[in-house]
């Protein structure tokens, strides 16, 4: 990722919503597309999508946008002060889901930080369907059925929500349900919903009340919570490198297990296995067994890799894997970096490369936000 800049995939549908103005209760079948164009019925993605764009204006500096090729995207940047690159071909036919699926999948190979698209619930399950888990996406709402929960309440809001992740504001994050509606159905006055699956979405930034007095987190509490989530994702059979620090630490407490606080404890089924373990013993178990680590954001510094914890040494962190990399802190602690990112220092700089972007932090039991990470 361009450290300066957060990298935005825009995707439209350019036909979404067009089937509302007419009364067909969506937009996905073909030949419905044509009856609502021959109706004169317009569709609204363009001058929606616009609206989120000009709520970027102002962070136009701290943005980078992978477009798809005509009106599939690149055409609602033309003219604006938005820093673009363009991918893909303009289509020669009328766009159906296999471009919208041909766009998210170059948008992936650009590796893009965050896929702002614009449609309804069809063109969110075309995307579920290619998605790769854990790629955050954000709906700018256009289309007539938009029962899923990856959309962001209206235009302006997706604008601002994707504003505040350039700031390096806290954003929370959640897994949202795609659900399509049986258009057909629909039509005879029955809602069929099927689930099509889930997909990482950003909102804005929330706090679990329980873990608040007067306005601020009390830490005592939110550390329990932090642990209870990181406990209840541990799988069966794997090991976990938990280390340091006082949040880490906290993992460990209701494991009733011993923390060494300056360094590295692995622990697997709910038991110690190594108390204090050299960068050396951790390699030679990840070779093994399947694991994850456990690692936590260092305050006032922001550094989750190369601060204190040396013993994840690059070919640990390669050997265990990125996608099994678990951080957490309180979001008093984020909140404290004031916007900065956070922090990788491996001393291999390639790596460091490959932890930039986003990255959900997990704050609270059943509750993260997305980080930077330069």
């Amino acid at each position: 990722m361009n450290i300066g800049r957060l990298r935005v995939g825009l995707v439209m549908n350019p036909l979404a919503g067009i089937g509302g103005p007419a009364a067909l209760k969506g937009s996905d079948d073909r030949e419905l597309i044509d009856r609502a164009r021959r109706s004169g019925a317009e569709s609204k993605v363009l001058p929606r999508t616009c609206i989120s764009l000009e709520a970027l204006s102002d962070v136009s500096d701290k943005i980078e946008f992978v477009a798809y090729a005509g009106d599939m995207g690149e055409t609602a940047l033309k003219g604006s002060s938005h820093h673009y690159k363009v991918v893909g071909d303009v289509a020669q036919h009328i766009t159906n889901a296999k471009d919208t699926r041909r766009a998210i999948e170059l948008m992936q190979a650009e590796s893009v930080d965050i896929i702002l698209f614009a449609g309804g619930d069809g063109t969110a399950g075309d995307i579920c369907d290619v998605i790769r888990p854990g790629q955050v996406v954000l709906g700018i709402p256009c289309g007539v059925k938009m029962h899923s929960g990856v959309f962001a309440n209206n235009p302006l809001a997706a604008g601002k929500i994707v504003s505040d992740i350039a700031l390096g504001k806290l954003t929370s994050v959640t897994d949202a349900e795609v659900r399509d509606i049986d258009e057909e159905a629909f039509r005879r006055g029955t809602v069929l919903a099927k689930y099509r699956g889930e997909m990482t979405v950003p909102e804005e930034l929330r706090y679990i009340q329980q873990t608040k007095s007067g306005g601020v987190e009390v830490e005592a509490l939110v550390l329990q919570e932090i642990a209870a989530e990181v406990i209840d994702s541990m799988k069966a059979g794997v090991q976990y490198f938990v280390g340091s620090g006082t949040t880490t630490a906290a993992v460990m407490e209701p494991l009733n297990l011993e923390n060494t606080l300056l360094g590295v404890d692995v622990i697997k089924d709910g038991e110690l296995i190594l108390s204090d373990a050299t960068e050396s013993q951790i390699f030679s178990l990840v070779e093994s067994t399947p694991s994850g680590i456990v690692v936590t954001v260092i305050g006032g510094q922001g550094h989750i890799f190369g601060r204190g914890n040396q013993q994840f040494s690059p070919r640990v962190i390669r050997a265990v894997g990125l996608e099994n990399l678990h951080v957490i802190a309180t979001k008093t602690k984020l909140e404290s970096l004031q916007g900065k990112p956070l922090l990788v220092d491996t001393g291999d700089p390639s790596l460091d490369k490959e932890l930039s972007g986003l990255r959900r932090v997990t704050t609270g039991y059943e509750d993260s936000v997305l980080c930077r990470v330069s």
